[in-house]
């Protein structure tokens, strides 16, 4: 039984994508009312952009006609135009599995409309209209439309209908795993006012808001354009692709620079130069935006907020074999490799400041709080105890108290190398600490002897048991100075269990429980590069030694003979799974996918594929020594704190996700 459900479970998964949709923004080329050469131009934007995978696409604003055609907006012939244009466009589309806008002026009654005619596959799907419309300094769009009804009037147009007419409609695709795919459509200066079209549509379930615009190019207005982009992507957890017109419109009064643009959540994922007419495109994450909704308890609708009015659409019959979403091996995007650290140097330095701060003023409040003025440290030579170390430091330094309060204890057992030992005294040293050197032989010895332990077998027993020793030793030194312990361990530690339970997984504060190996790294070297001199010295010798828990007896050569990352893996890809497990929830198939194009080059398939599967059995194994963890500052959006982020049964199964990785084909 259980057989079978695994089998239908990884169909189920094979059948699917990763969610990510490949979207587009481009200015054609126009003539100011030359309506049926601007047709042509956009036909060619959108076979050029189905050729190259894209399933959304949006046009500059009245890119049929040009946005300063003016007073020509009112002349019947043009009207006429751009509606036989339309049919034109739709039958030349109808073999194309692409959902794309086209600006034009749409007359109803007495009224004229500035719309996006939404079209897919042949069908105008509706007429989205122009809500808010500019009558200030350079604009004069009162002169000739209408702002969208209140509600939805529904139309026949262009040989189709009826269709809705007006804001705030909603555009879903219908399509079997493509559920994610919502569109919505807001007019350029619908995004510049107070309550944007968009924030009702994005609550009505739209994913991907598409903007087609004629925003003219000023000094200053770019950053603006884009700050304000940015800020809406990331309110409502979408998509963002703005379509800007540029060359061909009158120059009379104004210039118009073409800037497309594409954000992801407050993040720019493609961008075209200015005065250009290039196509911006980019691979949006659907399933990550959905995640971000699904996390937030203060993302709903309200109970008084209108219904959107809702459209459905498919690319049944035009699509062949392909998805309409896209796998992560099969984008054109790169994750980083580091998630949790900046790309850019700058960036990074401010971030390890921002990081050590925070770090500092929680073990500060701790101290204050309890009034102590003595803390413990086992001072390993390794990464993480040097962090703790330094940010122990920080806070002492910030209540005024006086660093030989810090007592930085070195353990040495039977791992122990002259390396760390001496890395440990000198960073002890000068940084102005006090230091005690205090061996774990005869102790680990004598309780061997107690638990009738054979020292030649260096099993778990023998391991922890020289943990669990040097975790009794601070503890004690610690009551006898009136202090407490800080503890050492990370993030990434914390993710697969590698501590030793009732051992160095136990302490008074853990300043470094929310920091990950691959930032612990940045941090250590960013000390480096602000302290200088010897202690830079100590600081990137501990860099450069290879990370280890120093249990097992060094080589014949006194070199460090137990690696961490030879037994449970590398930390840049643990790291990696970490990161998206937690931050997103996603599947461990598209983990493994996007993990695949990020270190293509670095690690193999078969490498990858290992070490996910590793990764999910020890994060489901020992969530029980995350459920009992000291306190800690919370310093970056993912954490496994019980208290706060992640709270999970310390006997949850691990089958179904297990059963997907194992699903996955290494070779391919």
């Amino acid at each position: 039984m259980a057989s079978t459900h695994g089998s239908i479970l990884m169909n189920l998964h094979l059948s699917q994508s990763d969610g990510f949709l490949r979207v587009a923004a481009a200015s054609p080329r126009i003539r100011v009312a030359d309506v049926e050469g601007n047709a042509e131009v956009a036909l060619a934007a959108v076979r050029e952009a189905t050729e190259r995978g894209v399933r959304a696409l949006v046009l500059p604003e009245l890119n049929l006609t040009g946005y300063t055609a003016a007073d020509l907006f009112h002349n019947r012939t043009l009207l006429h135009a751009c509606e036989a244009a339309l049919v034109h466009i739709l039958d030349e589309t109808r073999d194309l599995p692409i959902v794309f806008t086209i600006g034009l002026p749409v007359a109803v009654a007495e009224n004229i409309y500035n719309c996006a005619a939404v079209c897919c596959a042949g069908e105008l799907l509706g007429l989205t209209a122009k809500k808010y419309l500019p009558n200030y300094g350079e604009f004069y769009e009162r002169r000739w439309f209408a702002p969208s009804p209140a509600d939805p009037v529904w139309v026949e147009f262009a040989g189709q209908g009826p269709v809705p007419l007006g804001s705030g409609l909603v555009y879903r695709c219908c399509d079997e795993g493509a559920e994610d795919m919502v569109l919505g459509v807001e007019v350029c200066e619908d995004l510049w006012v107070p309550a944007p079209p968009s924030t009702e549509m994005a609550l009505a379930g739209a994913t991907v808001i598409l903007n087609p615009s004629a925003s003219d190019e000023i000094i200053g207005k770019a950053d603006y354009r884009r700050s304000l982009i940015s800020n809406q992507s990331a309110r409502l957890y979408c998509a963002y692709a703005y379509a800007d017109a540029s060359e061909g419109e009158s120059t009379t009064d104004m210039v118009f620079a073409g800037e497309n643009l594409i954000y992801e959540n407050g993040s720019k994922l493609a961008a075209t130069k200015l005065l250009t007419c290039d196509m911006a495109i980019a691979d949006v994450d659907l399933d990550r935006l959905v995640a971000e909704r699904r996390r937030s308890t203060t993302w709903a609708r309200t109970d008084d907020a209108p219904e959107a009015t809702t459209v459905e659409f498919s690319f049944e019959g035009v699509l062949a074999e392909e998805p309409v979403l896209r796998d992560a091996c099969d984008i054109d995007r790169v994750f980083p490799r580091a998630p949790f650290v900046p790309a850019d140097h700058g960036d990074l330095a401010e971030r390890c400041e921002t990081i050590l701060d925070l770090q500092t003023a929680g073990l500060k409040t701790r101290l204050a709080h309890t009034g102590t003025k003595a803390a413990v440290i086992g001072l390993s030579g390794g990464l993480d105890s040097t962090l703790a170390l330094l940010v122990t430091v920080r806070a002492f330094d910030a209540l005024g108290l006086p660093r030989t309060g810090i007592t930085a204890v070195s353990m040495p057992g039977f791992g122990t190398t002259h390396r760390t030992k001496s890395n440990a005294e000198s960073l002890a040293r000068d940084l102005g600490v006090s230091f005690r050197e205090v061996s774990i032989h005869a102790a680990v010895e004598q309780h061997f002897k107690d638990i009738e332990h054979d020292p030649a077998v260096q099993d778990v027993t023998y391991e922890n048991s020289q943990a669990r020793e040097r975790t009794q030793i601070l503890m004690d030194l610690a009551n006898q100075a009136g202090g407490f312990v800080i503890g050492t361990g990370d993030l990434s530690e914390l993710a697969l269990g590698w501590a030793t339970y009732n051992g160095d997984h136990m302490s008074m504060y853990a300043v470094n429980a929310s920091v990950p190996k691959t930032l612990v790294r940045h941090l250590v070297r960013y000390a480096a590069d602000v302290f200088g001199g010897r202690i830079a010295e100590v600081l990137l010798d501990i860099l450069d030694t290879p990370v280890s828990p120093e249990l097992l007896p060094p080589t014949g050569d006194g070199e460090i003979a137990q690696r961490t990352e030879d037994l449970v893996g590398p930390y840049e890809l643990h790291d990696y799974f970490l990161y998206y497990l937690l931050r997103f929830g996603f599947e461990p198939g598209k983990i493994y996918h996007m993990a695949l194009k990020s270190f293509e080059g670095v690690y193999d398939v078969k490498t990858v594929h290992t070490w996910l599967r590793t990764f999910y059995r020890r994060f489901f194994a020992q969530q029980f020594k995350r459920s009992c963890l000291p306190d800690g500052p919370k310093v970056g959006s993912v954490t496994l704190s019980p208290r706060g982020d992640w709270r999970m049964p310390s006997d949850a199964s691990s089958c179904l996700w297990l059963a997907q990785i194992d699903a996955l084909n290494p070779v391919d």
